[in-house]
């Protein structure tokens, strides 16, 4: 068996373990992802789809916004759980590097959280790229290496293929990655989910959140923990 087989099925068994004990409570919770559709302007008319969807939390946040939601996983735990999440999905085990899909498929595609997990990121972003229509929007969630957090997780071998190969990078070279592969910078943000949480309780119980609208943040992008990059394709 190859190395990078042998990776790949420790990251599998990994996933598979730790969704299987502890499901939706290994992520955050339904509200950190509500903001994703707004940010993307997904309407009722686009089909979307969430690469490494988990147990279907991007899903469930995306289905007040289209009925049109597939999403893949490498874990066939998760896959299992993201369709009881969101019976009317279409929800298939796939690796990202070779997606299952045709070309020029889908309006919208996010990848959160997990593509600094991934063996092969070129490969596995220009099958994103390749499975996006056109004008496609796409909006990804990635760990930022220069942070103390990062720092101590790395030092401490969070890295291993038996921590579902956990991993990040800085903004330059996440933006260098991205461009290389053939896709449009339009917006870099702050993770939203920690700004979200310092809104008052009252008007996240009232509904008064506007999840189109990033929150604003203090402090510079390249501080925080994770980056949203919203993109399009290159010209």
């Amino acid at each position: 068996m190859r190395a990078s087989e042998s990776a790949q099925r420790s990251i599998v068994a990994w996933f598979d373990s730790t969704y299987a004990h502890k499901g939706a409570r290994y992520l955050r919770p339904l509200k950190g992802y509500m903001v994703y559709p707004g940010l993307l302007a997904t309407s009722v008319s686009d089909d979307l789809l969430d690469v490494a969807c988990g147990p279907g939390m991007m899903l469930l946040a995306a289905s007040a916004h289209t009925e049109r939601l597939h999403g893949c996983d490498i874990s066939a735990v998760a896959v299992a759980q993201a369709q009881a999440r969101v019976p009317g999905a279409r929800v298939s085990v796939a690796n990202a590097e070779a997606l299952p899909y045709e070309s020029g498929r889908f309006d919208v595609v996010t990848c959160l959280g997990s593509l600094e997990r991934m063996l092969d990121r070129p490969r596995a972003l220009a099958e994103m790229l390749r499975v996006g229509s056109p004008e496609a929007r796409y909006c990804f969630l990635v760990r930022n290496s220069n942070t103390p957090g990062w720092k101590y997780l790395a030092s401490n071998s969070a890295r291993r293929p038996g921590r579902g190969h956990a991993d990040a990078d800085t903004l330059d070279n996440w933006t260098r990655l991205f461009r290389s592969v053939g896709f449009e910078i339009r917006q870099v943000l702050p993770d939203q989910y920690p700004l979200l949480k310092r809104r008052s309780l009252r008007r996240i119980l009232l509904g008064r959140v506007d999840y189109r609208t990033p929150v604003p943040s203090h402090a510079p992008v390249e501080c925080a923990n994770e980056f949203v990059f919203l993109l399009g394709k290159q010209p």
